[in-house]
């Protein structure tokens, strides 16, 4: 068994994913938009530019895959309780990641030494999405 994290968007997943896989040099396995998908349960609800949204992508961050897509039957909502941690090495990858991340983003702890990590920021980024990047050891 496996827990692929999903992550949803009100239109602007394809940026995402793009910003995500510079961020976390990371690899897109998979990108289908809506059109290309011609799903019978959604092509009554798609408006004419949402056949470009992304029906269904995969992006995979070293062993680990993330699913991503955008919503086009539910209005997107920027959920502050649930987030993704992504722990690095060293601080410079932390550094790196939120460098990209930052902009238009709401940070909620700033980048910092903490007892549990050497380095370590939370945020919302542009796209509503909460994320948590550090290090997992202190000494690094």
């Amino acid at each position: 068994m496996q827990i692929v994290p999903t992550i949803a968007f009100g239109g602007d997943c394809r940026e995402a994913i793009h910003m995500y896989e510079k961020a976390f040099n990371g690899k897109i396995s998979c990108l289908i938009t809506y059109g290309e998908a011609n799903d019978p349960e959604y092509n009554p609800l798609l408006k004419e530019n949402q056949k470009d949204f992304i029906y269904h992508s995969e992006l995979v961050l070293g062993n680990q895959r993330i699913i991503l897509n955008d919503h086009v039957d539910i209005e997107f909502q920027t959920c502050y309780s649930n987030f993704l941690t992504v722990m690095f090495d060293t601080k410079e990858e932390v550094q790196h990641a939120y460098e990209i991340m930052k902009d238009g983003s709401k940070t909620i702890y700033q980048m910092e030494a903490t007892p549990y990590s050497s380095c370590r920021v939370v945020f919302v980024d542009k796209f509503g999405i909460r994320w948590g990047i550090m290090t997992e050891q202190t000494e690094r």
